[in-house]
């Protein structure tokens, strides 16, 4: 899930690009997470040093080699970290046990994204909240047009990434409540770049 933000993107959306241009999405995001915290797609651990808050850090990922990588990256922390293989539409935790569910590039490659979030949505606390950055689906008909042509390809080059996922409906869709969005280009070919930015609870239903 996390080999489109660590690898991906920045190869093949724009040469120039460096972990530089996610790092302030990246702490912005993780500066949100306190508490129990269970991050989808942990990769090579990238933002496990940015944990501020949290008391404990669960890592999912479907990737052995990935997880190694993080385990590495958590050495020396201080932090209580544990590492899960699997993938985010059967999280291995009982309900109700996670204060933040952190998600950073993740949901353009899962394939069932709506069964993931409503699995984030079981694991969250009542009172918990969902934080993410992820890039998707533009607001500009003329680079839907392009979202929309190129999917495909990309999904195929790209471990499974969409391009055109509309993030924030599909939150919605899941049932939680979108209680801060920013959203925008980052610097790149725009079919790849608009980005979602924000956090959601439980919905009243």
């Amino acid at each position: 899930m996390s080999f489109y933000s660590e690898r991906v993107l920045p190869r093949l959306v724009h040469l120039s690009m460096r972990q530089a241009t996610f790092e302030p999405y990246r702490r912005r995001a993780v500066a949100q997470a306190g508490g129990r915290v269970l991050e989808i797609g942990v990769g090579s651990g990238l933002n496990l040093p940015l944990y501020q808050a949290a008391t404990h850090v669960i890592g999912l990922d479907p990737s052995p080699r990935l997880l190694s990588m993080a385990r590495v990256a958590a050495d020396g922390l201080g932090q209580s970290v544990e590492f899960i293989e699997g993938v985010a539409e059967v999280i291995p935790l009982p309900d109700q046990s996670i204060d933040t569910v952190v998600s950073t590039w993740t949901m353009c490659s899962i394939p069932d994204i709506g069964g993931a979030l409503s699995e984030m949505r079981r694991v969250l606390k009542p009172d918990g909240r969902l934080v993410f950055v992820e890039h998707g689906r533009s607001p500009e008909q003329g680079v839907v047009r392009w979202q929309d042509r190129l999917t495909p390809l990309w999904r195929c080059v790209a471990g499974g990434c969409h391009l055109n996922r509309p993030i924030a409906q599909l939150i919605q869709d899941a049932g939680f409540r979108v209680e801060r969005l920013e959203t925008g280009y980052m610097d790149g070919p725009r079919p790849m770049t608009f980005m979602y930015e924000g956090s959601a609870r439980l919905g009243l239903g």
